[in-house]
């Protein structure tokens, strides 16, 4: 009898307990399926790179827009100096020529363009004493003048300064006679090439400083053959402008 009343009060004491364990154990229960949950960790590497991809896009509009700025022009005309280690004759050393350069290109794009170009170089050939000719002549003016034309294009731009190619062809007038009244006899008897109008050629590389959107500077060392006398002529030179841009696109 005693043991039955014990029983009666150890379930009359735990009766009240029973609901909060109940409680406690399907709290703990349902926490633990969703304890695995890692939406939050994978979503914070895409949310990153949606940022930094964000920030890479405004730098290249950035920088296309910078880009555009100066190279979005459709017109480019230029002046300025050309300088040009000239074969004078077959049998002469060659000549330091000294001249003007100016030109204009038309561009289809911010990298291509069709450029006219026109100079002219003058210079001293020296020719020896001859005794051939009995002339008093040791140092012959010459002079030529040529019109090219050809693609332009640049391969490496930045805002600042861009570095162009340049391929032209056209024709080249030589006078070689300035010293000899006009006489070709004469020059051609000193070893001078004769007076004449041939094919001329360029291949050229443009490394130009900005100084606006609008203006730059440019240094142009070429390659530039020419064909008096039947023959090929293997020059070097280069020419030095300021260009003016405008017609923005």
């Amino acid at each position: 009898m005693q043991s039955f009343r014990r029983l009666a009060l150890l379930l009359a004491l735990g009766l009240p307990a029973i609901p909060a364990i109940l409680a406690q154990s399907s709290s703990s229960s349902s926490a633990t399926p969703d304890a695995p949950q890692q939406p939050a960790a994978t979503t914070q590497p895409q949310a990153n790179l949606s940022v930094q991809a964000r920030i890479r896009a405004r730098r290249e509009q950035r920088r296309a827009a910078a880009l555009h700025e100066v190279y979005g022009h459709e017109y480019e005309g230029y002046f300025g100096m050309a300088y040009l280690r000239f074969e004078p004759g077959a049998t002469l050393e060659r000549a330091h020529e000294y001249g003007w350069n100016p030109g204009f290109t038309r561009y289809f794009s911010e990298r291509l363009g069709v450029t006219l170009d026109g100079r002219g170089y003058y210079g001293s050939a020296y020719v020896y004493n001859n005794a051939v000719t009995n002339s008093a002549i040791t140092n012959a003016e010459v002079s030529q003048y040529s019109v090219l034309i050809g693609p332009s294009y640049r391969f490496y731009m930045q805002p600042k300064f861009s570095v162009s190619g340049r391929v032209m062809g056209g024709m080249s007038y030589g006078n070689f006679s300035g010293d000899t009244s006009g006489s070709t006899k004469l020059s051609t008897a000193l070893g001078l090439w004769p007076n004449a109008a041939v094919f001329a050629a360029s291949a050229a590389i443009i490394g130009e400083y900005n100084l606006t959107p609008e203006v730059g500077l440019r240094i142009t060392p070429e390659y530039y053959p020419t064909g008096f006398g039947g023959a090929i002529q293997n020059n070097l030179g280069f020419t030095g402008s300021i260009a003016y841009r405008f017609g923005k696109r």
